[in-house]
């Protein structure tokens, strides 16, 4: 990791508190738990890849930290709802307490729901840009997470509990669950800079990198779910296994799966080489995403 990245990472942090609100007269518990999911930990990957993509295409970093922020709200919110005894129903998140364990499962659910609002409040008043650029971002997102995205992806995960997935059928639902945050970030930060207006061909590109960036994430993350121990991923490893859930390893084999997340990584970097970035954080980040412990 070059200093560039970690000085991203901090200002991220930052903005992160400065969009949430402190106190509320009427429901601190919620703000509470909101903050206590959203600004705990986590790796950063989404909001610095709407950065890194923006600034890279020539936008300004001012810029999209507020649209950085939005989907790391979004994410924080499917983690927490992700975690819920009706879901995945795991304790640990980031080392931690789950977000329902440490404040109650009713409180839990409507601090996600307050995160996912805080997102699309933060993005739709975005300073220092077009109403078009913020009603554009707010489509893209919205459509990203939805029942055609994220939340679909969620659902075809709990239904194919217990059933054997074919390779491309776990494809298609983590294209969906986990891929669609991850491409949505690199389209916003796109969108942020002015690129898809006046180099489509250029934000088609990112959109493929992204879309192979966001499924070999996840082969990782099975792969580290069965190769690293709960200290070292700061959740239950081994979770997926016990839960009866289809897995890249679990379908290919430990190492073909680790091959296939590199295979993608190799499809996905030239890509980046073609559109002429003025900074190499899109590519840091990609290798940060495949080559990780946790």
């Amino acid at each position: 990791m070059t200093t560039d990245l970690p000085t991203l990472r901090k200002t991220i942090e930052d903005a992160l508190r400065h969009y949430q609100p402190e106190q509320s007269a009427t429901s601190q518990s919620l703000i509470d738990a909101m903050r206590y999911a959203s600004l705990g930990g986590g790796k950063r990957i989404r909001p610095m890849l709407v950065c890194a993509t923006c600034t890279g295409l020539g936008g300004s970093l001012a810029d999209a930290l507020a649209p950085a922020c939005a989907v790391e709200y979004i994410h924080a919110y499917s983690l927490i709802h992700d975690d819920l005894p009706a879901m995945d129903d795991d304790e640990l998140r980031h080392g931690l307490p789950s977000t329902h364990v440490k404040f109650g499962e009713a409180t839990a659910i409507l601090a996600g729901d307050g995160l996912q609002s805080l997102a699309f409040d933060t993005l739709a008043n975005a300073p220092n840009v077009a109403p078009a650029i913020r009603l554009r971002t707010v489509q893209l997102l919205s459509r990203a997470i939805g029942w055609e995205g994220m939340v679909g992806g969620q659902s075809f995960d709990l239904e194919a509990t217990g059933k054997r997935l074919s390779l491309t059928e776990l494809q298609t639902l983590h294209a969906a669950k986990t891929g669609a945050l991850i491409k949505v970030a690199v389209q916003i930060g796109a969108v942020f800079a002015g690129t898809e207006q006046t180099q489509p061909e250029a934000f088609v590109l990112l959109s493929e990198f992204a879309d192979r960036l966001g499924l070999a994430f996840q082969v990782i993350d099975d792969v580290l779910d069965v190769t690293q121990s709960t200290e070292v991923l700061g959740k239950p490893a081994g979770s997926d296994g016990k839960a009866g859930k289809s897995t890249f390893p679990g379908l290919l084999g430990v190492e073909p799966a680790q091959e296939m997340a590199e295979a993608l990584l190799a499809e996905a970097l030239p890509m980046l080489s073609r559109i002429g970035l003025q900074h190499n954080q899109l590519a840091e980040l990609a290798n940060l995403a495949i080559v990780r412990d946790h």
